[in-house]
């Protein structure tokens, strides 16, 4: 039996939790709250993980440390790097495998689907951010100070996504929903669960160390077509959808930094935003769970 630290109890770190329990590892899932599934496997644990020491302490033995945190978009500046120069401890002192749950924003704006050879290009701090995070870790691997492996997603389907902040209760009221993004462009949408087998498969499989590999995603689709879809499994009208114009988008901006924070990352609505995972479905025999699957385990509203 293995033991695992997750930090971050989002929708992610809580998968990758159940999952590990499910296969009958002991899990220690740690986040500010120390909310988390109920499951005799998982313990939780209420901690600042930016505490250096105390991560490092309560990684002690363990096979893998998970980064599953997720900062307020907006404080990523701030939050991130105290966050993560905490893990880098940890697991640097404790011999422990780094595994990263991270997003396609280090790639910057790419026009041809996303592979892992793509170059993280960003150049926005933002953006550049999760690509300099991999980079640092990368080094140290290399340098043979500790071990290191990542999965990289898109936009999720179920959680924290622009479906289920915007398109879910208009769907189910039948009114019209209001995207800040344009309904008719391809994007790479992936589902939790698939993000959370990669994670656990990577850090299970010693190939997978020193790379970044792409979480199992679906054939891209665009706003209007994912909210058609999910309409007609769930039995709903015909989607109501208006985009919302940018030049009101960014005036709502100056009142909410989460809106704000949209126009750095809005490029990858207004053109093709594909995400290739090729290579990890081929290399570790995974696939991506069936769209109409991940639609209907999406919470209603």
């Amino acid at each position: 039996m293995s033991h695992h630290v997750i930090v971050g109890a989002g929708p992610v770190g809580t998968a990758t939790a159940q999952l590990l329990a499910n296969q009958g590892e002991q899990v220690r899932l740690v986040s500010r709250s120390g909310r988390g599934p109920v499951d005799p496997a998982i313990e939780l644990i209420a901690a600042d993980a930016t505490d250096a020491e105390k991560l490092t302490a309560l990684a002690t033995g363990a096979n893998a440390l998970y980064n599953c945190a997720n900062p307020q978009y907006h404080r990523w500046l701030t939050d991130w790097p105290p966050l993560y120069s905490a893990m880098l401890t940890a697991v640097q002192r404790n011999d422990t495998l780094l595994v990263n749950a991270n997003n396609a924003y280090g790639y910057g704006h790419v026009s041809a689907p996303i592979t892992e050879s793509t170059p993280l290009g960003a150049t926005h701090p933002k953006l550049r951010l999760r690509g300099d995070m991999w980079n640092e870790a990368l080094k140290a691997h290399q340098a043979g100070t500790m071990r290191v492996t990542e999965v990289r997603a898109s936009d999720y389907i179920e959680a924290n996504s622009i479906f289920s902040f915007v398109l879910l209760k208009p769907l189910h009221a039948n009114k019209t929903a209001y995207t800040p993004v344009p309904l008719d462009v391809l994007h790479s949408w992936t589902s939790i669960g698939d993000v959370a087998r990669a994670l656990v498969t990577v850090a299970k499989d010693e190939r997978a160390w020193g790379q970044a590999w792409h979480a199992p995603t679906n054939a891209p689709l665009t706003v209007r077509q994912l909210a058609t879809k999910y309409a007609e499994l769930m039995n709903l009208n015909t989607p109501k959808l208006a985009e919302i114009p940018y030049p009101i988008l960014w005036s709502m901006g100056l009142f909410s930094p989460m809106l704000r924070e949209l126009r750095t990352t809005r490029y990858q609505f207004t053109e093709p935003f594909i995400l290739d995972s090729t290579h990890t479905e081929s290399t570790f025999g995974l696939a991506p769970t069936d769209m109409d699957t991940a639609l209907r385990n999406i919470a209603r509203p």
